[in-house]
């Protein structure tokens, strides 16, 4: 029998902040994140607007100066979001029993700032010249290790690359952890800086991005008739999972308890979405399956969203097919809208909002939707937030390379 899970920490790194009420306020008032990239010289590119995360001065608490030199900035991210998760929830993981708390984080790149910057100095002054703290900082599972380490944790400890669903693969994993007695305790998540020169230039000249110049803040807008792209951006969320009698012992608060998730591929074209929404129903209908409930039992959706024209259809045509005539009854919202697309971190930073959404019953817009597609016919919460009760939320990533995962949050009782 399936052990059960419940989320008991949460913990941000966003373009509207980093700290969680600061992050949640904002995300509930509609605010954006997106504006102009700051972090290198973008002239000569065609978009110099992103998600970028207000950084330097709000992550001296996180490490030394010394040490923040040997962590690439995703890393970085990863450790600020997983402090404020556990201390979020309560847990005195220095104590715990280290062999029964695990780890697992993901990201879509890694630590492309480092990737790059020690290319420039092979190049421009030698082999001798390159750091030899390259590989560490720059490897997918960096995050996962400083972050085991920083806590004495010595369970199940590993990485997911999975593209723009890398989080929420990794909170699934860390869900089946504890369901089979793995662990009692997983910090999971996803980190992500790719706001780099190369990143960018790759995905604008791949034209993956809005080139909405003119109004950036109005770029991302996902099921909007008139969406051209997705905006890059960056940043962190991870939560604390545990085992549901292990929280309870120790009168933890509890945000939701998760209850499903589904993985499934969709054996297409390496960055186009299926148009028929198989493999994404797919992955829904599994989590939905996992969790031991009907289509009828969700109240919310935090979907994908990522405001591509292909994209944010096929995602409305996935919806429909799992959830049938009550996808008409259904709130969706895009958590991209406000914050641009993470990618690796996206899973799990809009984990955190389904969390906040069913603990404090309010449902954060979908902005900038003011030319409702046609195509994309279903109640995305446009514009401005709604009072709601959701006793179950389900939350949706879809990355490059046909990846698909779904997680389904539940009110305890539900």
């Amino acid at each position: 029998m399936k052990r059960r899970a419940v989320v008991t920490g949460l913990g941000v790194v966003t373009a509207l902040g980093r700290h969680l009420e600061t992050v949640w306020d904002r995300l509930v008032k509609g605010d954006s994140g997106v504006g102009p990239i700051t972090l290198f010289d973008v002239a000569g590119y065609r978009v110099q607007f992103g998600g970028q995360v207000p950084w330097e001065a709000d992550r001296e608490d996180i490490a030394g100066p010394k040490e923040l030199k040997r962590l690439d900035r995703f890393t970085q991210f990863a450790i600020a979001a997983a402090k404020d998760a556990v201390a979020d929830s309560g847990l005195d993981l220095p104590t715990a029993a280290p062999y029964r708390c695990g780890v697992v984080i993901g990201s879509g790149i890694g630590g492309l700032w480092e990737f790059e910057a020690q290319e420039e100095r092979l190049l421009h002054k030698g082999i001798d010249k390159v750091s030899p703290f390259t590989i560490p900082k720059l490897m997918v599972n960096s995050a996962s290790g400083h972050v085991s380490s920083l806590y004495g944790i010595k369970g199940p400890n590993f990485a997911v690359a999975t593209a723009c669903a890398s989080a929420a693969n990794s909170i699934g994993t860390a869900l089946r952890a504890i369901q089979y007695d793995d662990a009692d305790v997983m910090v999971a998540g996803g980190s992500e800086a790719a706001l780099t020169p190369i990143g960018l230039a790759g995905f604008q000249n791949m034209r993956a991005l809005s080139f909405r110049a003119d109004a950036p803040q109005q770029a991302s807008r996902p099921f909007d008739a008139e969406r051209d792209g997705f905006v890059l951006a960056e940043g962190a969320g991870i939560v604390v999972i545990e085992e549901f009698e292990h929280a309870r012992r120790r009168g933890a608060r509890i945000y939701a308890e998760l209850r499903g998730y589904g993985a499934s591929g969709d054996a297409g074209h390496i960055t186009q979405p299926d148009e028929e929404g198989r493999g994404a129903a797919r992955a829904m209908a599994m989590a939905l399956d996992d969790a031991g409930l009907g289509p009828e039992a969700v109240h919310y959706v935090n979907a994908h969203g990522t405001s591509t024209p292909l994209g944010d259809k096929a995602e409305t045509v996935a919806i429909k097919r799992v959830f049938g005539a009550h996808a008409r009854r259904l709130a969706i919202s895009s958590t991209k809208s406000q914050l641009g697309h993470t990618l690796g971190a996206s899973g799990g930073i809009e984990l955190v909002a389904c969390a906040l959404t069913m603990d404090r019953g309010v449902i954060a817009p979908t902005i900038n939707l003011e030319h409702p597609d046609p195509e994309c016919d279903l109640d995305y919460t446009p514009n401005v937030a709604r009072q709601a009760r959701v006793d179950v939320a389900m939350s949706n990533s879809f990355g490059f390379g046909g990846h698909n995962a779904s997680l389904v949050l539940a009110r305890l009782g539900s």
